[in-house]
């Protein structure tokens, strides 16, 4: 049995369906992320687990018990918003110790757990300290100790580092990880940041206008997408309106208006006379000059139109002959060149015959 299931919950706000017979499980140990757009109903999900908000049908399960009968202050789990939400007026050791007060713990139990926390969050240091004393990082490991002291059945984060800088954000999902690993705890995450969905978690749920659109491991959701919406979502990827021409073992052939015949790899359901679209990511696309790519299955000549140098890689758009465009993305890994074409060389692009994917209408 999952520590925590979903089973077939909506809510409504009058006419507007935010979370729209949504089910899920979520196993005891996990990074479990939401992710999704503005307005695709993952907050509303996070306050009913939380207690906030209650569902209108369905049932919200934690370890077999339904909650609908127990209010947000007794339920076993705790939430950490973006504000951080920290007492201007107390110490860092003072809000890390706020909730076992309340649940009037032991001076002795109260002393060993903060102790312990405080530790755990690298914030012993700083356990005399008041808020306006910290960083952005240390007032967020602040919220986040708050939230584990009392070891809570479940850890809610809602879009928690949405606060901090780039930099900064990047060392705390590291953080994150390693606090998440050392405690045990189940951690719900709320963001509409791919890049640290897939950095965080061990499962994503994709939402998209209230309901759930795939959940999957994050190397297979960037892999192999159910659709053109999640396709579309996660990370960058060119699609490409296409039609099944031969459906063959091991193959698909495809007809994609401006390109001409490509082979794909097979998908199932989809016969000859399927409509859709070809997508690829632009890392799977090969760029190189006319002699370099004709090996591969898929190739054909083009024009780069513009390039992104990005330090690291640099991403390239060219144009075919019939107005069609592609992206590609190259790493810059030779030393002492940082871009391998100009705008108007021409170039032939390729791919291989199990690159990429065709995805139904």
């Amino acid at each position: 049995m999952a520590q925590l299931e979903i089973k077939n919950v909506t809510r409504r706000f009058g006419d507007f369906v935010a979370v729209d017979d949504v089910s899920l499980n979520i196993e005891a140990g996990e990074f479990f992320t939401l992710l999704g757009p503005s307005g695709c109903g993952k907050t509303t999900l996070l306050r009913m687990i939380a207690g906030f908000d209650l569902p209108d049908a369905g049932q919200i399960l934690l370890d077999g018990k339904d909650l609908a009968d127990t209010p947000a202050e007794k339920r076993p789990v705790h939430t950490v918003f973006q504000s951080y939400a920290l007492f201007p007026h107390m110490t860092v050791a003072e809000n890390i110790a706020f909730p076992l007060k309340m649940a009037r713990r032991p001076p002795a139990e109260i002393h060993k757990m903060l102790h312990e926390t405080l530790e755990q969050v690298h914030l012993a240091d700083k356990a005399a300290a008041y808020p306006h004393e910290l960083s952005g990082g240390q007032k967020q490991r602040v919220a986040l100790a708050r939230g584990l002291v009392n070891r809570p059945r479940l850890l809610l984060l809602d879009e928690p580092l949405g606060a901090l800088d780039a930099k900064l954000r990047e060392e705390m999902q590291i953080e994150l990880i390693n606090l998440q690993r050392d405690v045990g705890v189940t951690f719900v995450f709320v963001t509409h940041a791919q890049v640290e969905a897939l950095a965080l978690s061990h499962r994503i749920a994709v939402m998209s206008q209230g309901k759930v659109e795939q959940v999957d491991e994050p190397s297979r959701l960037y892999g192999f997408p159910s659709n053109r919406f999640v396709a579309d979502f996660i990370g960058h990827i060119n699609m490409l309106p296409a039609q099944v021409i031969e459906s063959a073992h091991g193959h698909l052939r495809l007809s994609v208006p401006g390109l001409g015949e490509i082979l794909a790899p097979p998908v199932a359901g989809a016969a000859a006379g399927a409509q859709g679209v070809f997508a690829i990511r632009p890392e799977q696309v090969r760029i190189g000059e006319h002699g370099e790519i004709s090996e591969l299955r898929n190739h054909l000549p083009g024009v780069v139109t513009t390039l992104l140098y990005r330090g690291d890689v640099t991403l390239y758009k060219v144009k075919f002959a019939s107005g069609k465009m592609i992206e590609a993305l190259l790493p810059n890994a030779a030393a002492g060149r940082a871009e391998l074409f100009e705008a108007g060389d021409a170039v032939k692009v390729g791919w291989r015959h199990d690159a990429g994917m065709f995805l139904h209408e």
